[in-house]
């Protein structure tokens, strides 16, 4: 059974460690269609998609990053007290409260499933004049959920070996 937890969290971490590289390059297409939107401004007609194509943009720099974040361990923590823990403490309290995140995460995925199947279905669009599918940054949005789920229970993992004073 640990041979597969092993090989679980092996996958998982090296999946989202290469999902999380490429997408933080999506800062710089960000930058790119906000320095496009500037330009048009100034010097020509101003675009259309300049605006939704960087919210867009955002939320999947956003969402796909997520568990790289929760795998680098730079997501947000109250650190009042936690920073001065031991490793095996925080191991302890971080099993406590992946649930709330387990919970949280799915809570979030039932209510992108229905959202993003109500998109397919009836070819969502956007309310704005260039008016874009919805569907496509949604389906980004579940998968990056999905990701961040798999990461989570990869740091359960990891915690109950560090109470165990295991190291993976």
């Amino acid at each position: 059974m640990l041979k597969h937890i092993k090989r679980y969290v092996r996958w998982v971490d090296a999946f989202n460690y290469r999902i999380g590289r490429f997408v933080m390059y999506f800062i710089f297409v960000l930058v790119g269609i906000l320095l496009w939107s500037s330009i048009s401004k100034v010097f020509f007609r101003p675009s259309l998609w300049t605006l939704e194509s960087a919210q867009f943009t955002m939320v999947a720099y956003y969402i796909l990053g997520g568990a790289y974040s929760i795998q680098l361990g730079s997501n947000v923590r109250m650190d009042l007290f936690y920073g001065a823990w031991s490793d095996k403490t925080k191991a302890w309290v971080d099993l406590f409260t992946v649930f709330f995140l387990l919970f949280y995460l799915g809570a979030l995925l039932y209510g992108a499933l229905g959202s993003t199947a109500y998109s397919i279905e009836y070819g969502e669009r956007s309310s704005t004049a260039w008016r874009p599918y919805t569907w496509p940054i949604k389906v980004a949005m579940c998968v990056g959920i999905v990701m961040m789920i798999l990461q989570a229970v990869s740091e359960f993992f990891k915690d109950i070996m560090r109470v165990r004073g295991e190291s993976f």
